[in-house]
């Protein structure tokens, strides 16, 4: 079994997916956009709940990337425009505290520190930061005692 996280950026996940995979290292394994949906006129209905605003063809419907080795998936969603991830972080476990510190510093670029870069008893580095996409994420370098 897995957990994958599923990330709606209602508009902006193409932007987003470039910025993770520019600061990240992300790789894109897989996109559709909305034009892609084989129901997409062909006389066809949209299954129940989802349609779409016109003018969001373009906008991505699916996308599937790796960050080092987890894989996540993000959409456009509802091309709201507006973002709500609240209750949520991504875990990033760097290989060391500079490394981390570089992560930190990208994600933090357009975006908003929520506990600045520290030392703690798990991490020799450990922040907090709400990217410009409004994901939050734990930035870990160091780690002093690695889960069982």
């Amino acid at each position: 079994m897995q957990v994958q996280p599923y990330l709606f950026f209602e508009g902006r996940c193409e932007e987003a997916v470039a910025f993770y995979r520019e600061h990240l290292g992300a790789q894109v394994v897989m996109t559709m956009r909305f034009r892609d949906n084989r129901d997409a006129g062909k006389g066809g209905d949209a299954p129940e709940g989802c349609s779409l605003p016109a003018g969001c063809e373009d906008k991505i419907m699916h996308t599937a990337f790796t960050v080092g080795d987890s894989m996540l998936m993000a959409s456009d969603g509802m091309c709201s425009g507006k973002s709500n991830f609240q209750g949520i972080s991504l875990s990033l476990t760097a290989s060391d505290e500079q490394q981390a510190e570089k992560y930190f510093d990208a994600l933090g670029n357009g975006g908003q520190v929520q506990m600045p870069m520290t030392q703690t008893f798990f991490a020799k580095r450990f922040g907090m930061v709400q990217d410009r996409f409004g994901v939050s994420w734990m930035v870990l370098g160091g780690v002093q005692n690695k889960p069982a």
